[in-house]
């Protein structure tokens, strides 16, 4: 049996289970199973204007944190101890572009609830770790992250405080914390 037969009879036993829906249709399967979760658009223009500014940095790099908690930020300055995520509007939820799923509800928001606890649990361990979060949103300028990121990059460890911010950082409002 191919791998992407057994990968078909998995999700009809799952949905025949009731524990994630069925497709409306084939186009909406095709649509759903082509989301990413890493080497977005947005994630790759941040890190190409990064490194040709000169930065260099780990790309989905594992971090182990203290009580069996694993990160992979799509960012990581190690050394410094910055890690960076792009977060999509639909997935984690955007106060601007975010929006609740009106077909298979019962699925969708505790799915996207549990992304944004699970966002809020990552921020606390890597601040509790001494790392710096920084969040952007998917539809923020580019050139508006890098600053941002560059700034972090450059501020001295003492004027670090991770207990600062709000959930993600605004290109509008600059914070010490992007998370």
């Amino acid at each position: 049996m191919s791998d992407k037969s057994k990968k078909a009879e998995a999700r009809q036993r799952a949905h025949a289970a009731g524990l994630y829906p069925a497709p409306l249709n084939e186009g909406r399967s095709r649509n759903m199973s082509a989301n990413r979760r890493a080497e977005t658009k947005p994630e790759i223009a941040l890190r190409k204007a990064l490194f040709k500014l000169g930065y260099r940095y780990r790309k989905d790099h594992l971090l182990r944190l203290g009580d069996g908690m694993r990160v992979k930020p799509d960012i990581v300055f190690t050394a410094r101890k910055v890690a960076i995520f792009v977060d999509g509007c639909f997935w984690h939820v955007c106060p601007e572009h975010g929006r609740q799923p009106t077909t298979n509800e019962w699925y969708w928001t505790p799915k996207l609830r549990r992304n944004m606890e699970r966002d809020e649990s990552v921020n606390t361990a890597l601040n509790a770790a001494g790392w710096r979060v920084l969040r952007f949103w998917e539809h923020e300028q580019v050139p508006d992250a890098v600053g941002a990121v560059v700034a972090a990059l450059e501020q001295t460890e003492h004027e670090f405080d991770p207990t600062s911010g709000d959930r993600h950082f605004s290109t509008n409002q600059p914070q010490t914390r992007g998370s």
